[in-house]
Parts: C-alpha cells; sequence; structure tokens
C-alpha cells in the first residue's frame, strides 16, 4: 500500500478485468517479501517505493493464497501505464471505498489505520470477519 502525505493511496485499473485495486502480485520463488512489494509495484505503476511496516495478512479461504500488505511510500520514478494497468491514480480513502471491491477496499483502510497489523479471511469477494 503505498501512500502518500496527503492520505491518497496509489490504486491501478487491472487491464485483465477492470477493477481497482492497490499495485501487488505473487513472490518470485527466491524473492524476499520487500524486493518482491518493490518490484511489483514499479512494474505496475512505474512508482518506486521504500517498504515499510505489515498492516495485514489476509487469506483467501477459497483459494488458499495468502496476501501480505506493507504500507509504503513513494520515493522516486513516476505513474505509467503498464501491461497490467491501464489507469495508475492517487485515490482518496472515499475513493478506494466507493471503486473497490470489499477484499481490496478493506486491505487499503487497514493500512491507513494505525492499530496494524491485522489479519483477517475472506471468499474472495466479503470480508468472513469483521
Amino acid at each position: 500500500m503505498v501512500v502518500r502525505e496527503d492520505g491518497r493511496v496509489l490504486t491501478i485499473r487491472r487491464a485483465d478485468n477492470g477493477t481497482w485495486e492497490p499495485p501487488g502480485g505473487v513472490l518470485e520463488l527466491d524473492e524476499a517479501p520487500e524486493d518482491g512489494v518493490r518490484r511489483e509495484v514499479f512494474e505496475e505503476t512505474g512508482v518506486k517505493v521504500e517498504v515499510g511496516d505489515l498492516t495485514g495478512v489476509y487469506k483467501n479461504m477459497t483459494l488458499g493464497v495468502v496476501a501480505l500488505v506493507f504500507r509504503c511510500r513513494a520515493e522516486g520514478g513516476h505513474e505509467q501505464l503498464s501491461d497490467e494497468s491501464t489507469a495508475v491514480e492517487w485515490l482518496s480513502p472515499e475513493e478506494v471505498a466507493e471503486r473497490m471491491g470489499e477484499v481490496y477496499s478493506i486491505r487499503i483502510l487497514d493500512a491507513l489505520r494505525d492499530d496494524a497489523p491485522h489479519v483477517r479471511s475472506h471468499d474472495g469477494r466479503k470480508i468472513l470477519d469483521a
């Protein structure tokens, strides 16, 4: 989760399904989580980040996939589209809640809170433990 000083967060509109999500992806086999965060954010947005604290762990109970969310700050680069994104925008928390599905918006809203880390489960669409 890349957060600017004004509280806006970096988001993408995915090229494959048109949904708004935070940038992210799957770690390479030999890649440390922090390195994967830097690589995925840069590949999808053109923004270089400094990786901060872990703010949440989110498990998709249907697929068995676990996502780790780190709060980051931009430290270079500039917003640009990629093969994976058709839009890159800095959204307010209100815009996040309007544009994103529950399982992605909660990750951003959790990352903006001071009581991290959060541990949540979901079914791919809805949070199972609020």
